[in-house]
């Protein structure tokens, strides 16, 4: 049997639709195949770009596409270290990817301390107030992976005071805003500041499919040429096919009925594992309830060193990720766990709780 994995921020096969996407694409290449089977701009499918341009109000060259949302995370962050070289602020814990390709490039990362509430504004505050160049702040504050924690309004209102008060640049990621079970969605820090010094981005990747690898950006005005030079440089063209897939399913109204599968999917997912935790390991670790996204992240208690609990669960056919691997050189998170219910069906969840509450 294969390992249950709680490490694999990825979603359920459940939540595919192959057949609908199959029709998807027929459709999109019947309606526009010579355009989507040849080059394209740099910032990718235009009727996709419009479609997401009235969704943020902005012009639709502020969108730009991106094959996935990590590469849009590769432009951002060279054109921003170009424009305004200096430390990269992150939440702590974080995104483990873009903490490896800051460490790539070289960069002095800062990890700001976060409590259940996400990001803490004072902590961001007092390092604005060191003084030194600061080239952004890199935030997830809705379901943020790797805590599932979601930043609360007054923060956001506070972060984007700060924002224009120190100058300070933010690249908001909200791959999960829309994967939600429970509850209000909080107002965008993009919508917030009023997009000047905020860029947003997202992926289609947890509410279509990953594979499609279409993710997006929207970018200040002032980033633009660079931004478009660097895409074009990078890949000529985006896939436009996959694009014009994504398209189609808004075209013919599909985006939300899909997303309300999903969520119907994850949720329970995400109940499974809430509830395993709660008979197994009450009294013994804590973790968090997150309202939407992949993950919730646990914290087995000081005695416990979260890699040996790795590496024995692994033998054990249960695999994670250990907290370490969320801060910058591992300067944390030693005792804690980020584990995802976004793959694995509800009794699996059940039995590889109980598998790593016999390793405590």
């Amino acid at each position: 049997m294969a390992p249950i994995s709680f490490a694999r921020g990825a979603p359920s096969p459940a939540c595919l639709d192959p057949e609908l996407l199959s029709d998807c694409a027929r459709v999109a290449l019947e309606r526009d195949g010579k355009t989507i089977l040849s080059y394209g701009t740099g910032g990718g499918y235009g009727p996709l770009r419009e479609v997401l341009a009235r969704r943020h109000d902005v012009d639709p060259a502020r969108i730009f596409l991106t094959t996935g949302g990590l590469q849009g995370f590769v432009f951002y962050s060279a054109v921003q270290l170009a424009r305004r070289p200096g430390r990269v602020l992150v939440e702590g814990p974080t995104y483990d990817r873009p903490l490896k390709l800051l460490r790539w490039q070289g960069v002095d990362v800062v990890a700001l301390p976060m409590d259940e509430e996400g990001l803490v504004p004072d902590a961001l505050e007092a390092e604005l107030e060191k003084g030194g160049e600061i080239s952004f702040l890199y935030t997830i504050p809705t379901f943020q992976n790797p805590s599932g924690r979601t930043l609360g309004e007054r923060r956001r209102l506070r972060i984007t005071e700060l924002s224009r008060a120190h100058d300070l640049d933010v690249l908001e990621d909200d791959p999960y805003g829309l994967v939600r079970y429970e509850g209000s969605a909080p107002p965008r820090l993009h919508a917030l500041e009023g997009g000047e010094r905020v860029t947003f981005t997202s992926s289609f990747s947890k509410t279509v499919a990953p594979g499609l690898r279409v993710g997006w950006f929207v970018v200040p005005e002032a980033l633009v040429p660079a931004f478009d030079e660097r895409a074009v440089s990078t890949y000529i063209s985006p896939p436009l096919l996959t694009q014009a897939i994504v398209h189609e399913l808004f075209e013919r109204n599909g985006f939300r009925p899909n997303l309300d599968r999903i969520r119907g999917i994850l949720g329970a997912q995400r109940d499974a594992m809430l509830a395993a935790l709660h008979d197994e390991l009450v009294g013994r670790a804590t973790w968090n309830r997150p309202r939407g996204g992949y993950f919730l992240w646990v914290d087995f208690g000081k005695s416990v060193d979260a890699g040996d609990l790795l590496a024995r669960a692994t033998e054990a056919g249960v695999t994670f990720v250990r907290g370490a691997d969320f801060f910058p050189a591992g300067s944390g998170g030693t005792s804690s766990a980020r584990l995802a219910f976004s793959y694995e069906p509800p009794e699996r969840i059940a039995e590889g709780v109980r598998i790593l509450a016999r390793l405590l």
